[in-house]
């Protein structure tokens, strides 16, 4: 188990979606486990090195309009259940708004 201090700085929500991963060989869906206005967090999937590039496209529940985004791989988690946390990096003025809308409803 890693003792790391949480150095997230937004608030986040659970997210229990499916993210569809792109590259230029392939395209990945992986389950998401929260979500913040600055990044989400990918479970259970094989992780990518700190570093890496992604592109994502996910929808919010109740907005169906596809949200595309570039993250970076900041963090992996090697024990079990793997996983990787990511820290958004190109996100579209609108597309923020309707993250931090959404995870500002979910937290109440």
């Amino acid at each position: 188990m890693t003792n790391n201090p949480d150095r997230r700085s937004a608030a986040r929500t659970p997210f229990d979606i499916w993210i569809e991963e792109t590259s230029d060989q392939a395209t990945y869906f992986q389950r998401s486990a929260n979500l913040s206005a600055g990044g989400l967090y990918l479970e259970n999937g094989i992780p990518q090195p700190v570093g890496t590039l992604m592109s994502l496209r996910f929808a919010l529940p109740d907005d169906p309009a596809p949200i595309r985004l570039t993250a970076e791989v900041v963090r992996v988690e090697t024990d079990t259940p793997f996983g990787m946390h990511l820290k958004f990096l190109a996100i579209p003025d609108d597309a923020a708004q309707r993250i931090a809308r959404y995870v500002e409803q979910q937290r109440g």
